[in-house]
């Protein structure tokens, strides 16, 4: 079991999810975050963390696109380590659905 990242950290970003990670796992676009699955240790301290909810366990169903997600862009994205600011608009994207054919971006973020 692994933990992924689904869309409803896009545009939102808060991060407080990097903050508690003991292996460093998380790793940054442009707006969202992912985790490395072959990096997690399942510990799941990450999971509460997060206010959107934007992360699951891969145990749950209908996930395995956001498991494939994960796992190709923390290999394309720089690793992040410490929190950084989340966007100071991401109040008015925490509950819009459909986020990830909205705004999706394959770009980089700045990592730590």
């Amino acid at each position: 079991m692994t933990y992924i990242v689904n869309d409803a950290c896009i545009k939102c970003k808060f991060m407080d999810c990097v903050e508690v990670c003991p292996v460093d796992c998380f790793y940054e676009g442009e707006n969202m975050l992912v985790i490395h699955p072959d990096e997690c240790i399942d510990c799941g301290v990450c999971e509460p963390e997060c206010p959107v909810e934007a992360i699951k366990p891969d145990t749950e169903p209908d996930l395995e696109k956001w498991l494939e997600l994960n796992k190709d862009y923390a290999d394309k994205w720089p690793n992040i380590t410490v929190k950084g600011e989340p966007p100071a608009d991401r109040e008015k994207f925490e509950n819009e659905e459909g986020k990830f054919e909205k705004y999706f971006s394959a770009e980089p973020g700045e990592g730590s």
